[in-house]
């Protein structure tokens, strides 16, 4: 496999499920990565995936994250250096708090495989729609 760098593009290659933008960054084999952004004040649709796990990191801003597996349920508040996992099967929203974006950076394993991966669920915040 030949070796990839890529840099954070400034337009969004699509909006995710969950109606977030994602930048993508590389990939290998075993998982891909990208960089997030949700806008200020937005909150995110609530969606769980069918095959994979994610890691994120928050780069920057501040935010919340609703995540349900089972009879475990939390929420985590998201600033940066925060770190956080999305073990397969668990149910997740984010929301934005401030007036500026809110990055972070999400390795998902295996790499993602394309849009129909999320299934909305009910989530924990009300949202646009």
């Amino acid at each position: 496999m030949p070796f990839t760098t890529l840099y954070v593009a400034k337009e969004y290659d699509v909006i995710a499920p969950d109606g977030s933008e994602i930048r993508l960054l590389p990939e290998l084999n075993g998982g891909s990565m990208a960089h997030i952004t949700l806008r200020p004040n937005q909150v995110s649709y609530p969606v769980t995936h069918k095959t994979v796990e994610e890691i994120w990191y928050v780069l920057s801003g501040e935010g919340e994250m609703w995540r349900k597996n089972g009879n475990q349920e939390s929420i985590t508040r998201l600033k940066p250096g925060c770190s956080l996992t999305i073990p397969l099967g668990t149910h997740f929203q984010f929301r934005n708090l401030l007036s500026q974006p809110l990055e972070m950076v999400l390795i998902t394993m295996p790499p993602w495989p394309g849009a129909d991966e999320a299934v909305s669920v009910p989530g924990y915040w009300p949202t646009d729609e």
